[in-house]
């Protein structure tokens, strides 16, 4: 049993690939988060504009609204790790590019615009792939629910690190030196993706058109009530109560009367609460009990975006941003953890791919949808509307777990999670 060769919350890290996966991804990680608050703050400084920051969050997000289930199909056809490496080169390069202009000065918009758009199309292909491929590095399928929290656990753990540094770097030496180093940090996950020993598995190459296995995936998916549910409140949670990330620059320096320090800080307080929450995902040993955690987490967030819009004071951000960030983590990574464990294997990268979409891909709608509003009504106001929603998306959910419980009943029976 993996609970008596490793302690609880570490059972994943006993896998090898996924111990490689988990060092490498946690350097890299820090250094896309430092490259998102540069990528904000430079935008901010450079316009003044919080329109354009909901712009810049549409042209960063709004490529895997559509992309993403073709990416699906790929993913479950061809080689996930092999895909992998070449997302991640090509972050890299981008990555690159952000700093070649920014360190001159002679970077704009439209350029941050472009190489937004570009990441975007890359994170389409990255984001079902690097999901699907958690099952490839864990050979023992019982730590599947500790590898996911793990892995948020590890993004998390750097939106504390990469804002702070971040932060630190603008104020030092600019935006430039921020984006250099996030490309630089591609190379360690790139290393560790290369270090690993993965068999080869047997993929449906080119059987059946891809819009064919496009709508078997979303025939899939609809038809299952537990998956629709959960993929419905979560893309409700992203594009309303997510858009408060790309508004955070114009309450550090209007509402809170900072700067990118302020900025870093806010960051830093919203990761560690997801942090938090990561772990306590981490620390459980079973996905019994998900369906209640995801609505009182929902619930918790939307109420903590109602009290931290108010808020005019950076004491009091920093103590409300936590509950913010932890009910978001554990809404989301209790999502994943639900569809990973009942999905078929032959629909997994279609499957990761939706729920890529409900997360990554429905929030650029609601980051220009912010942008624009936050234009016309203030970004307090915005994020107050945020919470508010996201409160009544977890008590629809509420109303249905009774009946994604009679769904869920025999197939945790047919694995072995329940009792027969």
């Amino acid at each position: 049993m993996a609970d008596e060769q490793s302690p609880r919350l570490l059972r994943a890290l006993r896998h090898r690939n996924y111990r490689l996966f988990f060092s490498g991804q946690s350097v890299s990680l820090v250094g896309t988060w430092i490259t998102r608050i540069a990528t904000s703050w430079l935008v901010y400084r450079l316009t003044g504009s919080a329109l354009l920051l909901g712009i810049v969050g549409f042209c960063g997000q709004i490529p895997t609204l559509i992309l993403s289930p073709f990416a699906g199909v790929l993913v479950d056809r061809h080689d996930r790790h092999r895909i992998l490496v070449i997302t991640q080169v090509f972050s890299m390069l981008q990555s690159l590019a952000l700093a070649l202009l920014a360190l001159p000065g002679i970077i704009r918009v439209w350029e941050i615009l472009a190489l937004q758009l570009v990441q975007g199309v890359i994170n389409a292909f990255d984001t079902p792939a690097r999901q699907s491929f958690i099952v490839d590095m864990i050979e023992d399928r019982a730590d599947l629910p500790n590898a996911i929290a793990l892995n948020s656990s590890m993004v998390n753990g750097s939106r504390i690190i990469g804002p702070s540094i971040g932060g630190i770097v603008i104020a030092a030496v600019g935006e430039g030196w921020c984006f250099m180093l996030d490309a630089i940090s591609y190379l360690a996950v790139i290393a560790s993706l290369m270090a690993m020993r993965v068999p080869k598995k047997q993929r449906t190459e080119g059987v059946g058109r891809v819009i064919e296995e496009l709508r078997a995936g979303f025939t899939y998916v609809s038809q299952s009530v537990p998956m629709r549910s959960a993929l419905l409140l979560l893309a409700l949670v992203a594009t309303m109560g997510m858009p408060y990330t790309v508004l955070m620059p114009a309450i550090a320096t209007v509402r809170l009367h900072g700067g990118a320090h302020t900025l870093g800080f806010l960051m830093t307080a919203s990761g560690l609460g997801a942090l938090i929450g990561a772990l306590y995902l981490a620390s459980r040993n079973t996905v019994l009990g998900l369906g209640r955690a995801m609505v009182l987490s929902t619930i918790a967030f939307g109420v903590g975006l109602m009290a931290f819009s108010q808020s005019r004071a950076i004491w009091l951000s920093l103590l409300l941003l936590p509950i913010v960030g932890g009910g978001m983590m554990v809404e989301t990574a209790s999502t994943n953890t639900i569809l990973q464990t009942i999905v078929e294997e032959r629909m997994r990268g279609r499957v990761m791919s939706f729920y890529t979409m409900a997360f990554l891909g429905t929030a650029p709608l609601g980051s220009l949808f912010a942008g624009v509003l936050a234009d016309r009504i203030g970004a307090p106001t915005t994020i107050l509307l945020g919470g508010l929603a996201c409160v009544a998306a977890g008590g629809w959910f509420a109303l249905r777990l009774p009946s994604i419980r009679a769904v869920l009943r025999p197939i945790y029976v047919r694995k072995g999670i329940l009792p027969g």
